[in-house]
């Protein structure tokens, strides 16, 4: 792919904030959704703060030479539950996920060690490009179905789902066009513009609503805008409601033996499992811009980054972080990989969450108008799974098998449970694709 801008390239200050703001929104949804699902007391604001802050720590970890964002991983979103549902207060259960946070970095670090000693050939054997590519395509097929819901969803209840699909549409159409055919400012910013039209057409058809009393034409949530109290500093700033300042010394001091292994059982797995997205997300991005990141920063580098930040993050956010697809996917569209558009993306993530009114507002986009966007951002990850592996013999027994078996479970949505341990749908269609191509590795021989 050519790219306008190459990893150490600095745009002018204008573009670098347009790229930032571009990052934010896709990333956004996504980072802010894991604390909604949760619960417990996590909240947008702090696990925006988190992001931001781990990402700054990858981007040192990598020089600056690997453009992607840390944002809140859906793979520990089983994990979070067991350190709230294993905890014997909610006090507790917010030191679990910071202890789950550390043990998860420390599996990083280990393996970050083994890859320092012993190089990545055994990575290469362990998950050729059969394999892995496959794995990036089932990353952002996994996550169609969110999409696809979040296209049809008013935010709204008792909105209508064919004004949401409208919505969406009209912002992926915005996106796609100004991607395809936009001049200058509109083609480096497509999502800022489709989102801003997804936007403004939701708000003209709840407008419409409220002036014809008919419900079902309000999609938008503007809850979180009015709901601000402007005659206190806490309706302009605020400070996040970070995760060791919820849990207290009285919820450290209740922290049990048991509970440790409850801890280490629902979050090293996950760990393992999130070491191979991880390889997966830095394989993508390299095909994408043209640079071996596993050689350069190294993958050493990018799993320090990656682990240091997330034990970080959760500290604030309470969510382990992860690359992010959304933040990979607008790279490909953009086509700009100055990793100054990440800085200026993880310092905007700190601004917003202390800005009271931004977080209402980031709150009030509609879903379908984030569901738009997130259609071509999925899109963008799969196809570039499907590049990974086009020179792969198909041919080949092995290789149709590996790649069939990935595909269906991928698809099919496999999800194994072992007690409060979920193993989610892109682990198992990896392991299982690992497992085959071992079983039938004596085909080359």
């Amino acid at each position: 792919m050519d790219l306008i801008y190459n990893i150490k390239d600095r745009p002018r200050l204008l573009k670098v904030f347009l790229f930032a703001v571009q990052q934010l929104l896709a990333i956004m949804a996504a980072t802010i959704a894991v604390p909604a699902i949760v619960g417990n007391g996590l909240t947008a604001s702090a696990a925006l703060f988190g992001a931001g802050v781990g990402t700054f720590v990858y981007l040192l970890f990598t020089k600056s030479s690997s453009p992607v964002f840390l944002g809140s991983s859906f793979a520990f979103i089983g994990s979070m539950f067991s350190a709230f549902g294993g905890a014997a207060s909610v006090a507790i259960g917010y030191w679990g996920l910071i202890i789950g946070a550390f043990m998860a970095g420390l599996v990083y670090i280990i393996i970050a060690a083994v890859v320092k000693n012993f190089g990545v050939k055994w990575i290469d054997r362990l998950m050729p490009p059969v394999i892995i590519g496959p794995v990036v395509s089932i990353i952002g097929l996994s996550l169609s179905g969110n999409a696809v819901g979040d296209l049809m969803k008013s935010s709204v209840e008792g909105g209508s789902t064919y004004v949401a699909l409208i919505c969406g549409l009209a912002t992926l159409a915005v996106t796609m066009m100004c991607s395809t055919y936009g001049k200058r400012v509109g083609k480096l910013i497509p999502f800022i513009l489709g989102i801003l039209a997804g936007y403004i057409l939701a708000s003209l058809f709840a407008l419409t609503g409220y002036l014809t009393d008919n419900p079902a034409l309000v999609i938008v949530n503007y809850s979180a805008l009015t709901e601000l109290d402007f005659s206190h500093i806490s309706g302009y700033f605020s400070l996040p409601k970070f995760t060791f300042l919820l849990g207290g010394t009285e919820g450290l001091k209740g922290i049990t033996g048991s509970y440790l292994l409850t801890i280490f059982a629902a979050y090293v797995p996950v760990a393992f499992v999130v070491f191979a997205e991880h390889l997966a997300d830095h394989k993508n991005l390299s095909a994408i811009i043209g640079t071996d990141l596993i050689k350069e920063p190294g993958l050493t580098r990018t799993l320090l980054g990656d682990g240091v930040g997330t034990m970080i993050s959760t500290m604030f956010g309470g969510c382990p972080n992860t690359t992010y697809g959304e933040s990979i996917g607008c790279v490909a569209i953009t086509r700009n990989a100055s990793t100054i558009s990440i800085w200026g993306c993880a310092v905007l993530c700190i601004i917003v969450s202390l800005i009271s009114p931004l977080v209402a507002f980031l709150e009030t986009i509609p879903s379908c108008v984030m569901g738009g966007v997130c259609i071509t951002l999925y899109g963008f990850i799969a196809v570039s799974g499907f590049k990974m592996f086009q020179q792969v013999d198909l041919n080949k027994n092995r290789n149709l098998f590996v790649a069939s078996i990935i595909f269906i479970t991928g698809v099919g949505g496999m999800v194994i449970s072992f007690g409060k341990v979920q193993i989610r749908t892109v682990a198992c269609a990896l392991i299982l694709g690992i497992l085959t191509n071992l079983m039938l590795s004596r085909e080359d021989k």
